[in-house]
Parts: structure tokens; C-alpha cells; sequence
């Protein structure tokens, strides 16, 4: 004898709907069979495919390469007052050469990496000096600050790769390399405007990093402080 799950009614074995609220009437070895069929769904979520490296390289290329050229004709033969153009050229040659170790070619070694960076970048300032009424800013200061800039993160890079990785040297090397490159620009700079080489605003970054890089060393070099430190940094 089987009863109406909605009123409770009883009902005939052959009824398929309930007389009184006409609720469906659901034989229980049925359920079984209806969780089994197929759902209309699909089972899997869909996937997009993955942009080869390849093929972004490629449109990298076009999009850089169609900005110049159409940058550089419009420049020739309707807005042709200055050479305004050499500012989107040097830019874009700038991008490539950013881009070129992490989608055109990946095994390009990380120092010479960083040599193209600063080569570029020191192309880019020199393409400003046409558009400039003189180009002793780039030579004197421009191209001496964009070489110091690039030994002193090539060093910090061989520093990495020569020596283990760790939170506390890291950061000795970057304080050490900050004080050099603002000693460094302030004494290019007061060359380039042939004023006395004197320290006044970088003695203040240098006696500061100083100061952290002589604790940093002293907790280098004694394991029980430099274990304690660890621990209580929580790396």
C-alpha cells in the first residue's frame, strides 16, 4: 500500500498521479534509473587554448613594427615640423627589447638580457637628441647614468646567481648597490654642471645604508642572531 507524499492520501498501484492534488506518483526503483540518465549538460567545463608563444611574438612584432612605420610616415609626409617620430620608434624598439627574453626567445642568458635593456634605453635617449638643440646632456650625463645604472644591476644579478639566495644577503646587496648609485649620479650630475664633486645629498643615503649593511653583516656573520632574526621575521 503506497500514500501520497504531498496529502498523504492512499493510492491504488496503478495510479500515476495522486486523485486528490495530482502529485506524480514516482515508483522508487525508478530514481535510480533517472539519476543514471544522461544529463543534457556536459560534464567537462570548457577550456580556451592556450596563446602559443610562438604566435604571440609574431603579433608583438607587427604591432611594434606597423607603430613605427605609420609613426614614421606620417612624420615624412604630413607632420613633418620636427622628428617627432624617432620618440615612438625609440619607444617601441625599447618594448622589444623588453620583451625579448620572456616571449621571443626565453633561453636568452639573464646578463646579456640586462646589457640589451641598457643598450636600449641608451638608444632611446640618444633618438631625443634630434629633437634637442643639443646633444651634451646625453654624453655627459644621459649615457654615463644609463651605464651605471646597467653594471650595477648586472652586478646585483651575478651577486644572485654567484651566492645562495636569502632574504638578509638580498637585501645587503641591494643597500650596498643604493648607495653607490646615488653617490654615483650625484657626482655625475655635478660633473655634467661643473660644480665641485662633493657629497651632500647622497652622504645622507650613504651613511644610512651604510648603517644597515654594517647590522645586516653583523647578522650574517653570527648564526645564533642570524637564526633568531629568521624566526622572529618569519622567512
Amino acid at each position: 500500500m503506497s500514500y501520497c507524499v504531498n496529502c498523504g492520501v492512499e493510492l491504488e498501484p496503478s495510479l500515476k498521479k495522486c486523485p486528490l492534488c495530482n502529485t506524480p506518483v514516482i515508483n522508487p526503483n525508478e530514481l535510480q534509473k533517472i539519476g543514471e540518465a544522461v544529463s543534457p549538460y556536459p560534464i567537462k567545463t570548457g577550456q580556451v587554448d592556450v596563446v602559443k608563444r610562438k604566435d604571440l611574438a609574431l603579433l608583438t612584432c607587427v604591432v611594434l613594427i606597423a607603430t613605427s612605420l605609420c609613426c614614421l610616415l606620417l612624420n615624412l609626409f604630413v607632420f613633418s615640423g620636427s622628428p617627432w617620430s624617432l620618440f615612438i620608434i625609440g619607444a617601441c624598439l625599447l618594448l622589444f627589447v623588453l620583451v625579448l627574453p620572456v616571449v621571443i626567445y626565453t633561453k636568452l642568458p639573464i646578463y646579456l638580457s640586462l646589457a640589451l635593456d641598457g643598450a636600449a634605453i641608451a638608444f632611446y635617449l640618444y633618438m631625443i637628441t634630434f629633437n634637442t638643440k643639443s646633444d651634451s646632456w646625453f654624453t655627459y650625463l644621459a649615457l654615463p647614468i644609463v651605464i651605471l645604472v646597467t653594471i650595477l644591476v648586472e652586478t646585483f644579478a651575478l651577486l644572485l646567481r654567484m651566492f645562495p639566495v636569502a632574504f638578509l644577503t638580498t637585501a645587503l646587496y641591494f643597500f650596498i648597490e643604493t648607495a653607490l648609485l646615488c653617490v654615483g649620479l650625484e657626482l655625475l650630475i655635478e660633473h655634467y654642471l661643473q660644480t665641485p664633486l662633493r657629497l651632500v645629498w647622497s652622504a645622507i643615503v650613504l651613511t644610512i645604508c651604510g648603517v644597515i649593511s654594517i647590522a645586516l653583516l653583523t647578522i650574517l656573520s653570527r648564526r645564533r642572531l642570524r637564526e633568531a632574526v629568521r624566526r622572529r621575521l618569519h622567512f
